[in-house]
């Protein structure tokens, strides 16, 4: 089983899909890696590494000849991919909503491509769900950059020229990025608060030493939502959530915006008139600003001032955490497929309920429910 790895060719992304670690793991399955020269180099991993863990390592059209599985951080060119086996798998991110010409071209090919995107939030898949360990980084650094940008001490400091007083962090949004986000922002000394629209957040929000801030007065999501995700909500809730935003917003130092609604443009959460509200040197980040941005005014990759108040957000914010995120990408990738090796067939033998849930593409056709109708 041959498993191919080739280099990002993404702008700005510097993770990899595999590491030494893994190598050694799907070595041990009887798999056989293949590494593109340079793939490693913007996760500090050498081409030498690779080779001491087992790897063959070469250039791009020998790692790929007459591979079965290609892994990748972003699927690659399936015409990059022409001297890979008939019907190989590709487990990748796919951004299967975003960029459905290029799962047409995976069908058109003949590969089945497996979007590691769409792995369903289920106990036995935690430890394969690249979402949760790409958002976890990407909470964390979100609230290192903003830190950077504010230009102010985070925590409370007594001193004897005098106080220094915590800066105020709001959270919007409470999924995994926002979780961590949370407890970054609390480890750094700040006061912080958080709000999303599914209730059952309040206690996790509280479990991490937040203020949780809700509407009351009228019904949000009761649970977690449909997968662990929110859904739009009615014009009712999004008015009196917008009112209650708008009288804590103008307090704050901070702002880390974080929701997401899968197959649809990000949900805007903060307009100019909210911005306005904040005092001059507040920082926005905006960690959906990829999908379309919770900020009016956002842009990716891009410092934007509104009114004094500081907008930043990335493209891709967990490639700026390029060795810790190809390590756990890499990892959810092994344990995706080890789980389903077939020891007898030397190759892994997909269930139907995570297998349909990831497979986009299987034998010239696109067979994801999620990508008909």
């Amino acid at each position: 089983m041959r498993i191919a790895v080739l280099k990002e060719r993404a702008a700005g992304e510097h993770r990899v899909a595999a590491t030494p670690e893994t190598v050694k793991k799907f070595s041990a399955l009887g798999g056989v890696l293949a590494v593109e020269a340079g793939a490693g180099e913007g996760a500090g991993v050498s081409d030498e590494a690779y080779r001491e863990a087992g790897a063959e390592v070469g250039p791009a059209e020998a790692v790929v000849r007459d591979a079965d599985i290609v892994l990748g951080v972003q699927a690659p060119d399936p015409a990059a991919l022409a001297t890979a086996r008939k019907g190989a798998l590709v487990a990748a991110g796919f951004d299967p909503f975003g960029n459905r010409a290029r799962v047409d071209a995976y069908a058109a090919a003949g590969f089945e491509a497996l979007a590691m995107e769409f792995m369903p939030r289920i106990t036995r898949a935690q430890s394969m769900d690249v979402l949760s360990s790409q958002s976890n980084l990407a909470g964390y650094k979100a609230v290192i950059a903003a830190a950077n940008a504010y230009g102010r001490a985070f925590p409370m400091m007594m001193t004897a020229a005098g106080t220094i007083t915590a800066a105020r962090v709001f959270v919007m949004g409470v999924g995994v990025a926002g979780l961590q986000a949370i407890a970054t922002a609390k480890r750094l000394g700040a006061q912080v608060s958080a709000t999303d629209v599914r209730s059952a957040t309040k206690e996790q929000i509280q479990s991490l030493g937040a203020k949780p801030v809700f509407v009351e007065e009228v019904a949000g999501i009761e649970g977690e939502g449909s997968g662990g995700y929110a859904t739009e909500m009615s014009e009712e809730y999004q008015k009196a959530q917008a009112e209650l935003v708008s009288s804590h917003i103008a307090k704050q130092d901070i702002v880390i915006t974080t929701a997401l609604i899968p197959g649809r443009a990000a949900p805007r959460l903060v307009t100019d008139g909210q911005i306005a509200t904040m005092k001059p040197g507040s920082v926005i980040f905006d960690l959906a600003v990829a999908h379309g941005g919770n900020v009016e005014g956002s842009a990716p990759d891009e410092v934007v001032e509104r009114h004094g108040v500081k907008i930043i957000g990335y493209s891709n914010t967990a490639a700026h955490l390029a060795a810790d995120a190809s390590a756990l990408f890499a990892r959810n990738l092994y344990n995706f497929l080890s789980a389903f090796w077939d020891a007898e067939q030397g190759r892994p033998v997909l269930d139907e309920e995570i297998g349909d849930a990831v497979r986009l593409t299987r034998g010239g056709q696109v067979v994801s429910e999620r990508l008909k109708g």
